[in-house]
């Protein structure tokens, strides 16, 4: 399947035109940069914290998580204890989920290791792949990739989790790593 074409005559990816919330994310954020180790711990939590979940479900609760994880200061939340942890499992407007709540602690504690090694940006930005085509299709998509296999190994060398591959790769679209608005698509690169 190729683009869509909303109600407002503008092509999107099929997704991005699902409701207003979805079609918020895809026109404004969803494969541009962000800048700053938070911004980049936030999309790399909330990647993790979506595995199993719609996208739309994180996006709903993204307030939520950045009042709980303390707009994903990674220093605040390296120092969280178990009281922290309490904390969070009792808050109902986040995603409830022990292994990605000690998750994001651990890469909170990594993010603040990796400082004196070039720092979180910088290695995720190390993994950008030297060329990129939009998909021309939905059928053309990839869900992991060399790049994003190689990103995931980086991190859990780092003492990353939950930094799979697939979840990588869903990270380097959001950020603008590679660009999979398909070919068409009015946020695309080849449009």
């Amino acid at each position: 399947m190729g683009p869509v074409i909303g109600e407002d005559g503008l092509a999107r990816c099929p997704w991005g035109d699902s409701d207003a919330v979805m079609r918020a994310y895809h026109d404004d954020e969803w494969g541009r940069p962000v800048v700053g180790e938070a911004a980049h711990l936030e999309r790399l939590t909330l990647e993790a914290f979506q595995s199993g979940l719609s996208w739309r479900t994180i996006l709903l609760k993204r307030p939520a998580f950045r009042a709980a994880f303390h707009d994903f200061d990674a220093d605040r939340i390296a120092a969280y204890d178990d009281a922290d942890v309490a904390r969070l499992m009792d808050d109902a407007a986040i995603v409830r989920n022990r292994a990605k709540v000690n998750a994001a602690i651990t890469n909170a504690r990594a993010t603040v290791g990796l400082r004196d090694h070039g720092g979180l940006v910088a290695l995720i930005e190390s993994h950008r792949p030297a060329s990129w085509a939009p998909p021309a299709t939905t059928t053309d998509l990839h869900t992991r990739t060399p790049e994003s296999a190689a990103l995931s190994t980086s991190l859990k060398k780092a003492g990353f989790a939950f930094v799979g591959p697939t979840t990588m790769h869903a990270l380097m679209e959001a950020i603008g790593l590679v660009d999979d608005h398909l070919a068409g698509c009015h946020r695309s690169s080849a449009a």
